[in-house]
């Protein structure tokens, strides 16, 4: 698939432009489970590609449901935000290694999203690179302001008691109607005799149904390209795929009319994922730079920090003997550091540096760092401002309304 996707929808032959508003539509429906091409080898269409498709099918909301991940959510609320009335949730598809049924998981608020955030980086940090290694007592010690659902897949009823209750009683004692079951209807034989079971198991152990469809593209004619991709994760061939393959073309993002069809004798189902997505009101545009404090000694401004550093480090650069034109620079840039508040980042970066160093580590700033003269007195960068003429707005400009980038490298060995 092209890293870089048309700022145009394709589908099929046709190339449709982004929407600005979600299409009117008498049906409410919220889709909640959505792989996109982020979950490696599995997804088979970009966030984009998706949420076009779900606000110009008239969808209320759409969650982006990563596998272990919330790479994909970026692009999509890029692309969500632009778009009048349509809300994009926020979540992730949990894969447990104890043999606990996958669960999605969708954070209210912002500091539910951290705690989610938290729960991907403890499961990451215990597995070899590329996997996440969590149990379901994990997720207890990050659940509050979560909304949950646990995925059932088709199975039989003596599985569905074996394999689901347990975990589903454990959840719901914690999480009382915050937790649901996602059920979907992907045409796969016995659907109605499974959603009566599943409804039997839904009123014993008191936890609503959630319909989804468990997406995978945003239409049909992505299939092929999602069988390619699973043959890929299994090394093997279509041919030899067999039942590692989806049995049909049925998990894009169906309108909300077919969903309403086939959740007909249980519209409380779909009632349910719009009413979850209702209760998760938290937006990427919440998050803010969160700075470290400790880098600043117990008393001390940060300001008045950074500027004292920032002059011992130009006068050992300079032997004692700083250039007025350095000088003016460092006024200048330390002026609209601290106006723009980016004091504790600078002074992050300089810890780092100085740690390596302290440890023999080669450490280089380059990018548009080296355009600064307070970091070059820092020691980050090594472009000497008294000989170049530097472009500081290249680094920092108070009209791109965001932090610089000092970009570190490292030798590789260490």
């Amino acid at each position: 698939m092209p890293e870089q996707p048309n700022a145009k929808l394709y589908t099929g032959t046709t190339l449709i432009e982004p929407p600005t508003a979600v299409t009117k539509s008498d049906l409410a429906y919220a889709e909640l489970d959505v792989t996109t091409n982020y979950s490696f080898l599995r997804g088979a269409s970009h966030p984009d590609e998706l949420v076009y498709t779900a606000a110009l099918a008239g969808y209320r909301a759409m969650a982006v449901t990563d596998i272990n991940s919330v790479a994909g959510i970026v692009r999509a609320w890029e692309k969500a935000r632009h778009i009048d009335g349509f809300h994009l949730v926020i979540g992730t598809r949990l894969v447990f290694n104890d043999g606990t049924p996958d669960v999605l998981l969708w954070p209210t608020d912002l500091k539910a999203y951290g705690r989610m955030c938290q729960l991907l980086t403890r499961g990451r940090m215990r597995a070899p690179k590329g996997e996440c290694h969590l149990q379901l007592a994990d997720l207890f010690d990050f659940i509050e302001g979560q909304q949950a659902a646990i995925v059932v897949p088709p199975c039989s009823r003596e599985e569905l008691h074996a394999r689901f209750e347990s975990p589903t009683k454990r959840l719901r004692d914690v999480m009382g109607d915050d937790l649901s079951l996602a059920v979907s209807m992907c045409h796969e034989g016995d659907d109605q005799g499974r959603l009566a079971r599943l409804t039997a198991f839904s009123d014993e152990l008191r936890v609503p149904l959630l319909a989804t469809n468990h997406v995978h593209y945003h239409e049909p004619g992505r299939r092929r390209l999602q069988d390619v991709l699973t043959c890929t994760r299994h090394n093997c061939t279509l041919d030899e795929a067999g039942y590692r393959l989806f049995p049909n073309a049925e998990r894009y993002l169906k309108s909300p009319a077919q969903m309403h069809a086939l959740f007909a004798e249980h519209p409380e189902a779909i009632a349910r994922a719009v009413t979850v997505a209702r209760r998760c009101t938290f937006s990427l545009a919440e998050i803010d730079y969160i700075y470290p404090d400790d880098v600043t000694p117990p008393g001390e401004d940060p300001s008045e920090h950074l500027r004292a550093l920032t002059l011992a480090g130009a006068a050992r650069r300079y032997n004692g003997r700083v250039p007025y034109k350095v000088m003016r620079l460092i006024a200048k840039e330390l002026k609209l550091i601290c106006r723009s508040k980016y004091e504790p980042y600078f002074l992050t970066v300089y810890d780092i540096v100085r740690y390596a160093r302290s440890k023999r580590i080669l450490c280089q700033g380059r990018g548009s760092a080296a355009n600064s003269a307070v970091c070059f007195c820092l020691g980050v960068t090594s472009v000497d401002p008294a000989h170049f003429q530097l472009v500081f707005a290249r680094f920092i400009s108070e009209s791109r309304n965001e932090p610089p980038d000092i970009d570190l490298d490292f030798e590789h060995e260490r």
